[in-house]
């Protein structure tokens, strides 16, 4: 599956501590490789159609969609604070994912 980011993501990933950061990176390419994989424990954001939330450590999550074999992430950060505010971001209209962050190697 292919991993593409929204601006707000971006911005939250940027901002986050050097061991979250790191912690994010390998859970995002558990889930690209593996959405079923335990630790990330994957599950729908509650209340909303089509948006998901998983773990990347005991207090850090992340939201995204689902679209074919694509991943659009849409926020990261502390638990409560990325399932309170995620409304997404916008989605480049390009539709190709940028290049050089960790979780696109």
């Amino acid at each position: 599956m292919r991993l593409q980011y929204t601006q707000r993501f971006e911005r939250a990933y940027v901002s986050l501590e050097a061991d979250e950061a790191a912690r994010v990176a390998k859970a995002l390419h558990l889930l690209a490789s593996d959405i079923r994989h335990p630790g990330l424990r994957v599950k729908k954001v509650q209340g909303t159609r089509d948006i998901w939330e998983a773990r990347a450590s005991q207090s850090l999550r992340f939201t995204f969609e689902i679209h074919k074999d694509l991943f659009i992430l849409r926020n990261v950060g502390p638990h409560d604070k990325v399932l309170s505010i995620d409304g997404g971001g916008k989605i480049p209209r390009n539709g190709r994912s940028k290049s050089g962050h960790p979780w696109e190697k």
